[in-house]
């Protein structure tokens, strides 16, 4: 830390440097902790100085305070840094002094002013003829007429309530309470009833906020609501000219007016014949309770105990108000602390307070230990079940824990006994609050985990982590649910709220419905509403649509059958209620006659859409809720990885057709006789095989008439006047064979015995199972079931081999080099990948459609040079083997927006990205290969992915990306994940969401326009166009062997593109998109456009300019964008150059 010295009586000094004006509060959630300003105000000539301490104070003994923190650190923390974060964040949350003072003076203008309110003549409450035009009451005056006098008078009493008082107010949103006492006179007994009192604090608001108008000392104000509840609304105020922090003014009611047991759950305060207007005498007997509007009246009538209790306990916990700070940060990244329901900082306060009290914690802990024991008892305590109380001495009149569960879904009572403080909360959203602490306490004792980032730095948004998504758009629409559902009472108590009072009725049905399908229901939680003073307060249906979100198990949630009880049990009447006219009678082959529900779907990706229908139909029929109504998120990234004409598969079937036919060719490989050696292992070595090949290889059935005959081989050959006929992607299977002392030790020996072996293999295939083979040097191309496989023989010593050479002085000497790499590449590590992936495959059914969206966008941004396949997918391993703070991903678009984030977000430069395959790795190896990396970091990758067979040199990384092209996919990765996820959450967008698929041509230079009829992969363009080419591909089921051999792995873009970057890689960057792009994107490199000495042997595409005595050469521009057009003669359609900046 750094020092101040003072010169002062000629001594010096050391303290601390302090500053009164500290860290300013960015609007933001804490990410980055931020230096404190300079002292602005104090003027004395500061000098600083590094602290010098004697060799006696270096090596004295620790103090007692000291070995308490470190023993804490060792204890209670993985190691000291989740300490110091721990503190940072604290540090970085907690409000300044320079703020507090701001805070303090404003609240001392805003008490001044209100005591200072004018009374106003008594009127009847339904006339508002005393305020003026410009202020509405911020009320829903349903129904219109009311009985009882209002008149405005100054408060009784205004007091600072809520967070701040206690020490535990948090940045960035910034809240302070006021409460404001209507005086008695104002209020009349009986107020309790029919919505009198609500409507006189919403009278008396709007009153104050008439006379604060006149005033400049005020900025901004508006109406809000507390939590969403309309019943209690309240005023906004902001100083002049800021807006970093907001007091919230709340109109309350005097200490004891009413008496608690007024407020009851089993008690009705809500008349039938005030609400409807119509007269039954039934009903004056038979009134249903109001429990809901009952809680809203008593929260008022208790805001200054609660602040009394939460004082008192807060006093004998020092950590009390850290541990509290710590408890909201981990509610807001969840979005659990804002809107109606939530779990509140209020609540998270009382939660603490309840496990002091219990003596669960104790007053000596730390904030850290607080965190952790809140998150713990939340884990495994069920509210919905076993509700708690802080009452420890109830009156008579207090309901017992049973009234509390009868009336509400979720139950935690406030010291007095009498209110429920989770009184809105739905048991979803508890049900969600558990999964989240149990989540946190899962991965907070795994060393291999960043706990800190995990717990309190990474935001959950919900299109982020629920797998499926759907929302409610016309909110309206639930009125006829309330009606078809019988819910007047509810909708009393609710006071008109129809989206609150179906919701959790709602939420019931589709538990119900989806049963054993999800892990986990959750739902929004409706913000609370802003509106201005001049402005009536938004209906029901003006907040955003109600969004749902579903954790899916991935083994169940495709089932295409609902198998219900038989025939003759009592649960089948209700069976039939649930489903209606789709539950039918079946017989199973177990004999068994049981009601059962099918579902449509035959391929994984309608399957997946399974839940929608289902949510659908429940909907429809229980709740009047039309499909149109139901705008379903789920699967619409899905899209752009579809397959086929008709669209219906995202290549979930293909890819298991290849791995069907390879394991087919495997066993049959093995079986072989008349090799010479025998084979030890069959491996494959693509993509497709571990489904995660972005479009895997279909079978194709071959038009014969679009071809040539080769006169040698009667292989097919393009003709000329034809469209480029249809890519065949060969699929790479590694043969290896035993080893002998027959092997040569010679590099080009062992190339001849292998291609010896290709020709073995090929005769044999033929003779015994008619494959059509192609043998060559380097591999073995069968065309089996209309794929083709491409068997390469491989020798395990042959690496070794070409590292060997003998010197000038004939000794052996052995070093490593990229052509032996390579070869250990192509042969052990890519099939060992491919291998394990299959395997993740296996226990993850959506992983190969995550690597393939993630590919697909990286290809659609031009990027996928930079971040080859084999990164991708590892990329992508890591989100489903190392989720936290997530759980794995149960749907192809979660994961992709995940591995956006991942790519965003990772601190790529200080940290390794360890990719766990199998579960091999322990806590040691974590460490050892983070040290690994610290001390070798400037020489290693800028990407560095470690897997357990790979732990230093992250060789899937080695070659790319760059610095410079890391940085762009970051960029680029942290912008798309911004606009899809608004785009899958607004419902008002007009694009689509391949947006983010479509990439920005405006960073390049020149743009190399294709001729589509030459690109062979057009169909699988972002944007296909509606004219299609022929392809030489017929309809029909291909030929399981024999037939003649097709053009393999010819792409003309693919050739064109290597062409470029061996001619002209030294001046510019190539980019394309892979999967049927029709541009390539150049970029000139700064560096070679700077004037060169003349050398004869360097003046390829490159122009003279003589300077007096010197000769220069600069890339001649117009003659290489001709030679560019030479080289693509036939492909090349246009070229477009955009910019001069090769004038650098």
């Amino acid at each position: 830390m750094k020092t101040k010295r003072r010169l002062k009586d000629g001594k010096a000094e050391m303290i601390p440097s302090d500053s009164p004006q500290d860290k300013e509060e960015e609007n933001e959630a804490p990410v980055k902790t931020k230096k404190s300003k300079p002292d602005e105000v104090d003027k004395e000539e500061v000098v600083y100085h590094p602290v010098k301490l004697s060799r006696s104070d270096l090596y004295r003994p620790p103090t007692a305070e000291e070995l308490n923190q470190l023993k804490e650190a060792e204890s209670l923390f993985h190691c000291s840094l989740l300490k110091m974060q721990m503190e940072e964040l604290l540090k970085e949350v907690t409000l300044s002094e320079h703020r507090t003072q701001q805070i303090d003076s404003f609240i001392q203008t805003v008490t001044t002013l209100l005591q200072t309110v004018p009374h106003s003549p008594e009127v009847e409450v339904n006339d508002l003829s005393w305020l003026s035009g410009q202020i509405k009451v911020p009320f829903l005056l349903v129904p219109k007429t009311q009985k009882g006098k209002f008149h405005m008078a100054p408060p009784a009493s205004v007091d600072v309530i809520g967070s701040y008082p206690l020490g535990t107010c948090i940045k960035p949103r910034i809240m302070l309470d006021l409460a404001v006492t209507i005086p008695a006179e104002i209020l009349h007994p009986k107020d309790f009833l029919n919505q009198r009192y609500p409507r006189k604090r919403a009278l008396y608001l709007a009153g104050l906020a008439q006379y604060l108008t006149t005033s400049s000392d005020i900025g901004t104000m508006s109406f809000s609501c507390l939590h969403g509840n309309r019943l209690r609304p309240i005023l906004l105020l902001s100083p002049p000219g800021s807006s970093t922090f907001t007091v919230r003014v709340h109109a309350c009611l005097p200490p004891g007016f009413f008496k608690p047991s007024r407020f009851h759950p089993q008690r009705n305060n809500v008349r039938t014949e005030w609400f409807t207007g119509l007269q039954d005498p039934q009903t004056e007997t038979s009134e249903s309770p109001t429990p809901h509007y009952n809680s809203s009246l008593l929260g008022d009538l208790l805001l200054r105990p609660h602040l009394q209790f939460l004082s008192a306990v807060c006093s004998q916990c020092p950590a009390f108000p850290e541990g509290a700070a710590l408890l909201k940060v981990w509610l807001r990244q969840r979005e659990l602390d804002q809107g109606t329901g939530c779990f509140n900082g209020f609540l998270a306060s009382m939660l603490l307070a309840y496990l002091l009290t219990t003596h669960r914690i104790s007053n000596t802990m730390t904030a850290y230990q607080l965190l952790r024991n809140s998150l713990n008892f939340l884990a495994s305590t069920d509210l919905t079940v076993n509700g708690i109380s802080l009452a420890k001495d109830p009156d008579s009149t207090a309901p017992a824990l049973p009234d509390f569960h009868n009336a509400f879904q979720v139950v935690f009572v406030d010291p007095s006994g009498h209110l429920n403080m989770c009184a809105d909360m739905t048991a979803c959203t508890y049900k969600q609050l558990q999964h989240e602490a149990s989540l946190s306490m899962r991965f907070w004792d795994d060393p291999t985990v960043d706990g800190f980032h995990g717990l309190l730095m990474t935001p959950k948004p919900m299109i982020r982590t629920s797998d499926h998504v759907f929302q409610l758009c016309e909110l309206v629409k639930l009125q006829s649910s309330c009606k078809k559902l019988n819910l007047l009472g509810e909708l009393m108590d609710h006071s008109g709220d129809y989206v609150h009072t179906a919701l959790p009725f709602l939420l019931s049905l589709l538990q119900q419905g989806l049963d054993q399908r999800i892990s986990l229901l959750t739902h929004s939680l409706s913000p609370d509403p802003q509106w201005s003073l001049e402005s009536e307060p938004p209906k029901y249906k003006a907040q955003p649509p109600l969004s749902f979100g579903l954790m899916l198990r991935p083994e169940l949630v495709a089932s295409v059958l609902e198998r219900g009880p038989p025939a003759d049990s009592p649960k089948a009447a209700e069976f039939r209620q649930l489903w209606g006219d789709r539950s039918e009678l079946r017989r199973f082959q177990d004999g068994a006659i049981t009601e059962a529900v099918l579902w449509d779907g035959e391929t994984a990706c309608q399957k997946r859409l399974i839940p929608r229908q289902i949510i659908t139909h429940l909907l429809q029929l229980h709740a009047d809720i039309p499909g149109s109504s139901v705008r379903y998120v789920g699967t619409m990234v899905d899209d752009v990885i579809k397959m086929g004409s008709e669209a219906s598969s995202t290549g979930e079937e293909e890819s298991f057709l290849v791995v069907q036919s390879y394991d087919d060719l495997s066993r049959k490989l093995w079986k072989l006789q008349g090799l010479p050696l025998s084979i030890t292992s069959v491996q494959g070595a693509h993509p497709a095989l571990r489904y995660t090949q972005v479009f895997p290889p279909v079978p194709l059935k071959l038009d014969y008439s679009f071809f040539d005959r080769e006169e040698a081989s009667r292989s097919l050959v393009p003709k000329e006047d034809k469209p480029c006929p249809v890519y065949v992607d060969p699929i790479t299977v590694i043969c290896h064979m035993e080893g002998s002392g027959k092997w040569p030790h010679d590099r080009h020996a062992i190339r001849h015995i292998r291609a010896a072996f290709h020709i073995r293999l090929g005769e044999l295939l033929k003779k015994h199972h008619n494959y059509t083979c192609k043998p060559s040097p380097s591999h073995l191309d069968v065309c089996k079931d209309g794929l083709v496989f491409r068997i390469r023989v491989a020798y395990h010593r042959e690496p070794q081999v070409l590292r060997e050479s003998v010197n000038d002085e004939g000794l052996l000497v052995v070093k490593d080099n990229e052509e032996a790499q390579m070869l250990e590449m192509a042969t052990i590590h890519k099939p060992l990948l491919t291998s394990t992936l299959h395997g993740l495959q296996q226990q993850h059914t959506c992983f190969g459609a995550v690597c393939r969206l993630a590919k697909r966008w990286l290809g659609a941004q031009l990027l996928s040079d930079d971040i080859t396949e084999d990164a991708a997918d590892l990329l992508v391993a890591s989100l489903f083997l190392q989720p936290a703070p997530f759980t794995p991903p149960g749907s192809p678009q979660v994961g992709f927006l995940r591995f956006l984030h991942l790519l965003s977000s990772f601190d790529w430069r200080n940290n390794p990205l360890v990719v766990d395959l199998n579960k091999q790795l322990t806590a040691a190896d974590h460490t050892e290969i983070r040290n690994d990396f610290m001390a070798s970091r400037e020489s290693l990758p800028v990407m560095f992915i470690a897997t357990p067979k790979d732990k230093k040199l992250s060789m899937w990384t080695k070659r790319a990306p760059t610095v410079q092209m890391l940085q762009r996919v970051v960029m680029m990765a942290a912008e798309s994940l911004k606009v899809l996820e608004h785009q899958l959450m607004d419902g008002g967008q007009i694009q689509d969401a391949r947006v983010v698929m479509r990439p920005p041509l405006e960073a390049y230079d020149v743009l190399i326009y294709l001729n589509p009829k030459q690109v062979p992969l057009l169909r699988q363009a972002v944007d296909p166009p509606s004219v299609t080419f022929s392809r030489g591909v017929m309809a029909g089921k291909a030929l399981q062997h024999g037939g003649a051999l097709p053009v393999i792995d010819y792409n003309p873009v693919a050739l064109y593109l290597s062409e470029l970057r061996d001619a002209f890689g030294d001046l510019a960057l190539f980019f394309s998109d892979p999967y049927g792009g029709t541009v390539i994107a150049v970029v000139w490199k700064p560096k070679a456009f700077v004037p060169a000495p003349f050398k004869t042997s360097q003046v390829s595409a490159r122009s003279v300019e003589v300077s007096g005595d010197q000769a220069n050469t600069i890339p001649n521009v117009e003659a290489i964008l001709e030679d560019f057009r030479v080289l693509g003669k036939g492909l090349v359609k246009s070229l477009e150059a955009r910019t001069e900046r090769w004038s650098f």
